[in-house]
């Protein structure tokens, strides 16, 4: 049995990005693997200086989660700074971290460029990143291909720690979805809660409409075959099987096809199937109390595993001196 592990950023509602792209893994994990999940609210804080936003998104999203299908008897899910192990691990690490890797980060360029303020928490981001996976063991890290690189700095850092003072940490290997192409947002870009261009999963209907109404598209002629690399079909394309995805490709084939019916479809088809999920959302905004049970409980098992390996790296570079 493998521990495989990830987390979730609480910048905003949660989007279908995220559940196809990495939340969906996650829950099907949990009934073959050690799972461990959890809401990483420290990064949050490279993006948000808002107390009452970030608590309301760090709860929402463990909400979000639940609602989803992950199951506390089956995996460990708890809140980032609940375990705060892993800050005094990122320090550690940061030791044997070169510049030149956090200079070859193509995130941080990418969310700078974008608008979002630099700071040395967004730089210094994937060493927080790699203590959080070398806190727990993680044996597997499903990511993105967007967090493919930060995955790989993982590696260099557990390894050079490892060379420099021994067999401390586990080196994780990636899981990526192959399969599955990097998600577009509404505007064509990779879906986004930074960008604002993501359909929520659990907003209202009347957002989530107005939110696929709004997916760009081109300006073929009713009569002509339609573009199928363009973010319309490939976010409609998550939500069917493969018989159905061949219909549809049909469809863009064939003259006649109006953008607008497809959207209205797409908007049928994501309110339909995330509906059972809402029920339960609801459940669990009307149990609070639970919903704060799971995380305190989730906490207290993965602070055990991160003592584990916080005491093996001090005792490895000699602070743990009084034994």
């Amino acid at each position: 049995m493998k521990r495989v592990l990830s987390g979730i950023q609480p910048s905003g509602q949660l989007h279908i990005g995220n559940y196809f792209g990495m939340m969906s893994r996650m829950i099907q994990y949990q009934e073959q693997n050690e799972l461990y999940c959890f809401i990483v609210d420290y990064h949050a804080l490279t993006t948000i200086n808002n107390r009452e936003l970030l608590q309301s998104n760090t709860l929402n999203a463990a909400m979000d989660f639940l609602a989803l299908g992950l199951d506390p008897d089956k995996s460990i899910f708890w809140i980032q700074s609940d375990v705060p192990q892993v800050t005094e691990l990122t320090w550690l690490l940061s030791t044997v971290t070169g510049m030149g890797l956090l200079e070859r980060a193509t995130s941080y360029k990418d969310k700078t460029s974008r608008g979002i303020s630099p700071n040395v928490g967004l730089f210094s981001y994937p060493i927080l990143m790699a203590a959080d996976i070398l806190c727990f063991g993680g044996d597997v890290v499903p990511v993105g291909k967007d967090q493919k690189q930060h995955l790989e700095m993982t590696r260099d850092i557990a390894q050079r720690f490892n060379k420099i003072y021994g067999n401390v940490f586990v080196v994780p290997d990636a899981d990526i979805n192959k399969s599955l192409q990097l998600i577009p947002g509404i505007d064509g870009q990779k879906m986004s809660k930074s960008y604002g261009n993501d359909i929520p999963i659990f907003a209202n209907e009347k957002i989530i409409r107005k939110r696929i109404m709004s997916i760009t598209t081109d300006s073929t002629q009713i009569d002509e075959p339609k573009d199928k690399n363009t973010p319309l079909f490939q976010i409609y394309s998550l939500f069917l099987n493969e018989n159905e995805k061949k219909e549809l490709a049909s469809r863009y084939d064939r003259p006649g096809l109006r953008y607008g019916d497809v959207k209205k479809e797409l908007a049928d088809r994501v309110i339909d199937f995330f509906q059972p999920y809402r029920e339960k959302r609801e459940y669990l905004e009307n149990h609070m109390d639970y919903v704060k049970k799971v995380l305190k409980d989730g906490a207290e098992k993965a602070s055990f595993t991160a003592d584990k390996y916080l005491t093996k790296a001090r005792t490895a570079m000699g602070l743990n001196y009084a034994k």
